[in-house]
């Protein structure tokens, strides 16, 4: 079931986890409301891009839980391994997306 509200307070929950402030978490909500709304079931109809990150395929995100269908905690957890991984932080994956219009 759908709760982007849900959902955004549990990334803004993690946050502090990656070392990330409250700058870090504006771009996250900027970033994740374009490509998803919050929603768990976002899927994009051009590609296999699916859930708040839009991961790319969805099912990447099963290595943080089976239940990354439907589970905006998993896929949260994915999506902020993620963008450390591969951006360092939200505003730095908010910044490639402004320039590439995709992450």
């Amino acid at each position: 079931m759908d709760d982007p509200a849900g959902a955004q307070n549990y990334a803004a929950g993690r946050m502090g986890a990656f070392g990330w402030n409250t700058s870090e978490f504006r771009c996250l909500v900027i970033l994740w409301n374009h490509e998803s709304g919050w929603l768990t079931s976002a899927d994009n109809p051009y590609s296999d891009a699916y859930g708040i990150p839009q991961s790319l395929p969805g099912s990447n995100m099963s290595s943080h839980g089976s239940d990354w269908l439907t589970n905006y905690r998993t896929q949260i957890n994915w999506g902020l391994d993620y963008i450390k991984s591969r951006y360092g932080t939200p505003c730095g994956a908010y910044g490639f997306w402004q320039r590439n219009n995709w992450y």
